[in-house]
């Protein structure tokens, strides 16, 4: 069994639907009370945590939607309800909670800290009062200033949620924001490239996709200067402040996603597997709506259950499927994508066929070799979907090689 496993909570609860967001998740008005949904949360745990195995979690995401929404004891009873299926927690362990300005108090910060959250990621977004309207966001700045000030006062372990590339915005505006927040001291910072449909209307008076690879550098330079460094695509943190948790995900490590819509990932090699049947992993995921989530739970549990579930929310990975996977997530960490860790899971033979297409002329640019593994170059950091590509392995080709 590995020795890293996280657990996410999906909250889908929300004030507003912001208009550039595809997670899943709903107005409030929309969903069942609190507590209906909780029992939802502890029925999925009873049910099935024992196909993992008594496991000590290294971290426990809660996402969403907005999970500050819940008050702190309606996140203690989710806790608890996940240390009663044997789960316990190791020493160093990370709990995340997503917060939204505006929706602590300093009494509720006290006592999210005080049952146990380590860290917490702000959906700040932008301090343009403008933008924050155009994406639908109900918080205004004072919100956000009053938020990052009771984290910063705690000196909490906190991360920063910064969008860029919208509408009308332009690398000054982008400056303006990265400073204002560098001004709380984040010990981590999530930055993002507004990504939306091709005819959405955000796409509107956007600046140049020349002018919003200069954003993402600035970004970089302005968060470097303060000690804050890339350690994946999208995100920065100072030296032991990364997200133990998004690191999981591009580790190739195994984590239980519970809440409507959420995914999961057990890799080759878990005990939670049997490896005859699924000897690459398994990928799975919950249905999108409470109403299906509700009424699955009643058929769906117990060991290996996510052989039941239908078979466009289960994943059994082919070997072309799992080499792609790994390599991709690889290549986004800034650690990158080690050769040695490629031939110990798949074996010397594939080990020569991923450095082959690691050494693709047309690659060139977008990577660099450092020590037995490739890591993105900052071109390759903006063209990724180029690298990806060319990463990607078909069954047919794995089988020549094979």
């Amino acid at each position: 069994m590995t020795s890293k496993f996280g657990l996410y909570v999906h909250i889908p609860y929300c004030l507003q639907i912001c208009t550039y967001c595809d997670f899943v998740k709903f107005e409030s008005r929309d969903l069942p009370p609190h507590s209906d949904y909780i029992s939802l949360l502890k029925r999925e745990l009873k049910t099935r945590a024992r196909a993992f195995g008594s496991r000590e979690l290294t971290s426990i995401y809660f996402g969403g939607g907005t999970p500050s929404l819940f008050s702190p004891a309606e996140i203690l009873s989710i806790l608890e309800a996940v240390a009663i299926e044997g789960f316990t927690l190791a020493s160093d362990a990370e709990v995340t909670l997503e917060i939204n300005p505006g929706t602590i108090t300093e009494g509720s910060l006290d006592e999210f800290l005080g049952l146990g959250v380590t860290r917490f990621s702000v959906g700040a977004q932008t301090f343009d009062e403008d933008l924050l309207k155009i994406t639908g966001r109900k918080h205004s700045v004072a919100d956000t200033l009053a938020t990052l000030k009771m984290l910063a006062e705690r000196k909490t372990n906190y991360s920063f949620d910064l969008l860029f590339g919208l509408p009308g915005q332009r690398i000054d505006g982008v400056k303006r924001d990265v400073r204002r927040a560098l001004e709380f001291s984040p010990s981590h910072l999530s930055a993002y490239n507004l990504t939306v449909p091709a005819k959405h209307a955000l796409n509107s008076g956007r600046a140049s996709d020349d002018e919003q690879a200069e954003m993402f550098e600035l970004i970089e330079t302005e968060l470097a200067a303060k000690g804050i460094f890339r350690y994946e695509v999208s995100n920065f943190a100072k030296p032991g402040f990364e997200s133990c948790h998004n690191t999981l995900y591009w580790s190739d490590l195994p984590y239980w996603g519970l809440g409507i819509g959420s995914h999961s990932y057990v890799p080759r090699g878990d005990d939670a597997l049997e490896s005859s049947a699924t000897p690459w992993g398994v990928r799975f995921w919950n249905p999108p709506t409470i109403a299906a989530y509700r009424a699955e739970l009643e058929k769906v549990e117990g060991a290996r259950f996510w052989s039941s579930l239908s078979k466009d929310r289960f994943e059994k990975l082919e070997l072309n499927e799992a080499l792609t996977d790994f390599c991709h997530t690889a290549l986004r960490s800034q650690t990158g994508l080690e050769l040695a860790r490629v031939e110990a899971k798949f074996g010397p033979t594939l080990g020569k066929a991923v450095r082959v297409r690691l050494d693709d002329p047309k690659l060139k640019e977008f990577l660099q070799h450092r020590q037995g593994s490739f890591a993105l170059t900052k071109r390759g950091q903006a063209m990724a979907d180029r690298v990806f590509e060319t990463m990607t392995f078909l069954k047919d080709e794995i089988l020549e090689k094979t």
